[in-house]
């Protein structure tokens, strides 16, 4: 009997995204896919180094496959860190060259590190030479002034031949003065013809693309050309699109979950972290886009966001929120309500 051959683990990833994708965030993300690569947010070298490693790293079992996303531009500390996520059962080690914040900026990392291919190569061999999990990068098709396709080319080609086989795209550029990190998330426009012209240019390499894609449908569409896509807000703002992940992407025979599954396959882990002392509202508030488009989704989002913050709040609140939702939804297996427009659902910024 031939073996099953699985499509690469990047078939289809949930963007690291900051105060969004934390532990608790990818715990439910996982109750709705099995499949999914998951990404912590993205936590600096210097945190790791000198912070509480716990307080960053600490994960459920629960979350696997997951990637931790590093910060950073010296070498042996991305090495050490490296090394670190690795001892703590991290699948993937991915460095930041992405991300345009003041931050990151005066830390001379992120985006930034677009301008200096020969720093990421460093950085990407020495993490090379500490771990044995995969070391990734993720990063822009510019920044600024530096967004000619021949610098993406060097710049790819610099990191690739320090080892990294695997390349996260945005599709946009970044501007790293006169937009805010959200502009820079909307405003240069996309240019998903860059991120083909690199598979084409390096056909040994994997591209996952990133930026704008906004369903499932597109992500299907880009998989035609792409090694994987990575979705983050639509994935965030509207997660029962993961429930189908399995089957559209990955080829999986088993049904998606219901509503209901999700929040049943989740409740455990918050009565887990409730007995640890962990607010209820960190956990919840990942949940308030559940039931988008559909009858009793305002109930559920302000049963949560009124009562979920109140000391002492428990599974109680879960279930009067819950109680709202009619059963055909919780047990619908839909993404929208039939007669529901897609367009008019939009990626509407929830009560967080």
């Amino acid at each position: 009997m031939t073996a099953q051959i699985l499509p690469p683990p990047h078939t289809f990833s949930v963007a690291p995204m900051l105060d969004w994708t934390d532990r608790h965030c990818r715990v439910f993300h996982r109750a709705l896919s099995q499949r999914a690569l998951l990404y912590t947010e993205m936590i600096t070298t210097g945190a790791l180094l000198h912070g509480d490693q716990a307080r960053h790293l600490d994960f459920s079992a629960r979350e696997h496959p997951l990637a931790l996303q590093l910060g950073g531009s010296d070498p042996a500390a991305l090495a050490e860190c490296a090394r670190i996520g690795e001892d703590w059962g991290y699948d993937e080690i991915n460095l930041n060259c992405g991300c345009p914040s003041d931050r990151v900026q005066s830390g001379a990392f992120g985006a930034c590190l677009m301008a200096t291919p020969d720093v990421v190569a460093r950085g990407v061999d020495a993490m090379r030479g500490a771990v044995g999990v995969p070391v990734t990068v993720k990063h822009r098709i510019g920044i600024d002034d530096l967004d000619s396709y021949g610098h993406l080319h060097t710049f790819v080609q610099t990191v690739a031949a320090a080892g990294c086989q695997t390349f996260i795209v945005h599709a946009r550029k970044a501007w790293l003065s006169g937009l805010s990190p959200k502009q820079n998330r909307e405003v240069p426009p996309l240019r998903y013809d860059v991120v083909r012209q690199l598979s084409t240019d390096f056909p040994h390499l994997t591209f996952v693309l990133n930026g704008g894609v906004q369903t499932l449908g597109e992500a299907e569409t880009h998989l035609d050309w792409a090694g994987g896509v990575m979705l983050g807000r639509a994935a965030y703002q509207t997660p029962y699109l993961l429930a189908a992940v399995d089957r559209r992407c990955f080829g999986e025979a088993t049904p998606d979950p219901s509503r209901r599954e999700v929040i049943e396959a989740f409740r455990p882990y918050v009565a887990e972290q409730l007995e640890r002392g962990v607010y209820l509202s960190r956990m919840l508030r990942h949940t308030l886009g559940l039931f988008a488009g559909h009858s009793g989704a305002r109930h559920y989002k302000r049963t949560i966001s009124e009562q979920a913050f109140r000391e002492g709040a428990g599974l109680e609140v879960l279930d009067s929120a819950l109680a709202g939702i009619p059963d055909a939804v919780l047990d619908s297996r839909e993404l929208l309500p039939p007669a529901h427009e897609p367009a008019a659902l939009a990626l509407q910024d929830l009560a967080l």
